[in-house]
């Protein structure tokens, strides 16, 4: 039997929302109840659960209650025992132990011989991933080039002429300009 926590009934904390969660053990088998507003309503709950699995009443918060349609009557809301989900342990892909007698390639080699399915996972992998590249391309179509409307060589040449002609303020782009120039010049 679990010990009161701060709480002071069984199987009841308080939630950094300020509400009171109630958690509920039975053979090996975890479930969460609910949130309540307050310790008392959430023992309440606790007490229904006790009472759903046939669990002594020394397990009870309120050992007075005779029964449990007076302990259900008592939780205005009912509860809904949901069993929690643990995580379960992954195991650890194996890591390539490069010997110091052989190179990458070997060692790589040596992998994929001893672990197949690693080595399969990982091409699966990259084929969907493939898959839904294609996939996002197709929806979206072909690109399509669309013709900006430009004034003729004779307006640019102009243009470019009037730069060569007026010069420009600022020295370090001048300077940077005449670079330009002479390196045209030279081809």
């Amino acid at each position: 039997m679990a010990p009161k926590g701060k709480s002071g009934f069984f199987g009841v904390r308080q939630m950094p929302s300020c509400n009171w969660g109630v958690e509920f053990s039975d053979a090996g088998r975890r479930c969460w109840i609910d949130t309540y507003p307050s310790a008392h309503e959430a023992a309440r709950a606790y007490d229904v659960a006790v009472w759903r699995v046939e669990r002594p009443q020394e397990h009870l918060n309120f050992p007075e209650i005779e029964s449990r349609v007076v302990a259900e009557m008592l939780v205005p809301h009912g509860i809904k025992m949901k069993a929690i989900t643990t995580k379960k342990k992954t195991t650890k892909k194996p890591s390539v132990v490069v010997n110091a007698d052989e190179i990458d390639e070997e060692a790589m080699a040596r992998f994929a011989r001893e672990h197949p399915e690693y080595v399969q996972a990982e091409l699966e992998h990259y084929w969907k991933r493939e898959a839904e590249q294609k996939k996002k391309e197709d929806k979206a179509g072909p690109s399509t080039v669309i013709p900006i409307k430009s004034s003729s060589d004779e307006d640019w040449a102009d243009f470019s002429e009037k730069d060569d002609e007026e010069g420009c303020d600022d020295p370090e782009k001048e300077e940077f300009s005449e670079q330009f120039r002479s390196s045209d010049d030279e081809e």
